[in-house]
């Protein structure tokens, strides 16, 4: 009789263990939540602020006063602009009509080469 009571008291001690073991997990983690949570809240009124100061930095008036202050802009006058007749002649063309495009030629030249960064690429050894 005497062993069985031994026995249940040590289960009970051995209960009493696990469950303060989970019980501490669970603080710990509880604890760590917490902290998270924090942050994030910190990190959303960290947020908040620059969203703030972008605001106050993007208004329209500040943006004006500053150009007003620092650029030597004047209001256009509709007497400023020119009838289309005033335009003058087109240039010449560079390549005629039917002639390859000479950018495109040089694109391709590029593409042709196998390009490896700066590192030249491998010949073909066969």
């Amino acid at each position: 009789m005497r062993i069985i009571h031994l026995l249940v008291i040590g289960v009970l001690v051995f209960a009493a263990a696990y469950v303060y073991r989970i019980k501490m997990g669970s603080t710990s983690r509880t604890e760590r939540v917490l902290r998270l949570h924090a942050e994030i809240r910190e990190q959303r009124d960290a947020i908040a602020v620059l969203r703030a100061e972008w605001a106050r930095l993007d208004a329209p008036l500040r943006l004006q006063g500053l150009a007003e202050r620092h650029l030597t802009l004047k209001p256009l006058n509709a007497t400023q602009y020119d009838s289309l007749k005033n335009l003058p002649e087109r240039p010449p063309r560079l390549v005629r009509p039917g002639d390859p495009d000479p950018i495109g030629a040089m694109i391709q030249a590029i593409d042709s080469v196998a390009v490896t960064g700066s590192v030249p690429a491998p010949e073909d050894r066969r």
